[in-house]
C-alpha cells in the first residue's frame, strides 16, 4: 500500500511539474509553418502588449451574393489567440442576407447577438433546431452540426461568433457542392436540382464543368 502512495506521489509531482513548465502564452509566429499543434512561438523579448489586442473588430463589405461580411479575429489575424483553443469573429448581415448551410469540423460556435433579428439554426438526423434570435440572446452551434444564420428583420443585424479553436476551418455546402470541376450533369444527378440551375450557380463559386 505505501509503495503505490509513493507512486502516486511520484505522479503528482511530475505532472505539476510539467504543466508548470508549459508557456503561459505562445504568441503565433506567422512567418514560420502552421502544424496540427499551432504556429511557432515568437521569442518572448519580441512579444508586446499589441499581440493581445485586436484592432480590426469592425464591420466589413457586405457587397456579395450573400450581403453579409464577416470580420475574424482568428490566429492568422490575431497572433495572441495561439494554442488557447479560442477565437472570435463579428458577423454583419444587410436585409435579407444570409450564412449558408456550413459546418465546422473543429469547433464549437457561439453566436452573440449584437442588432436586429437573425433567425439561426442548425440540422441533426433527428430533425432541425430553430430559433430567432433578438439583441440579449446567446446560441450555441454545436461542434461539427450544419447551421446557418438568416437577417429575418427589416433592417441590418450584426452579432459577435465566438469559437473553441483558434483556427476554425469552414465547410460551406455551397462551395462544396457548386466550387467545384464535377460536370453539372452530375451534380444534378446527385442533388435532383436541375442542369441548368447547376451551370448558373458554378460560376457564383468559382466551379466549372
Amino acid at each position: 500500500m505505501m509503495n503505490m502512495f509513493h507512486i502516486l506521489f511520484l505522479f503528482t509531482l511530475l505532472s505539476s511539474t510539467s504543466y508548470a513548465s508549459v508557456n503561459d502564452f505562445c504568441i503565433a509566429d506567422l512567418k514560420g509553418p502552421n502544424s496540427p499543434s499551432g504556429y511557432q512561438c515568437k521569442p518572448p523579448n519580441t512579444v508586446t502588449v499589441d499581440d493581445f489586442v485586436f484592432s480590426g473588430f469592425v464591420a466589413g463589405n457586405i457587397t456579395n451574393p450573400f450581403n453579409i461580411a464577416l470580420t475574424p479575429a482568428f490566429v492568422t489575424e490575431f497572433p495572441g489567440v495561439n494554442g488557447l483553443g479560442i477565437s472570435a469573429a463579428r458577423l454583419d448581415m444587410g436585409v435579407g442576407g444570409s450564412v449558408p448551410m456550413h459546418s465546422h469540423p473543429g469547433a464549437t460556435e457561439l453566436l452573440i447577438m449584437a442588432k436586429g433579428k437573425i433567425t439561426a439554426g442548425f440540422i441533426t438526423p433527428s430533425g432541425p433546431y430553430v430559433k430567432k434570435l433578438k439583441p440579449g440572446d446567446v446560441m450555441v452551434f454545436p461542434q461539427g452540426l450544419m447551421h446557418f444564420q438568416v437577417n429575418s428583420g427589416k433592417g441590418k443585424a450584426s452579432a459577435v461568433l465566438a469559437f473553441s479553436s483558434e483556427n476554425p476551418s469552414a465547410q460551406l455546402l455551397d462551395l462544396l457542392l457548386f466550387g467545384n470541376s464535377l460536370p453539372s450533369e452530375l451534380v444534378a444527378q446527385t442533388t435532383l436540382l436541375d442542369v441548368a440551375q447547376v451551370k448558373k450557380l458554378k460560376p457564383l463559386f468559382g466551379g466549372r464543368g
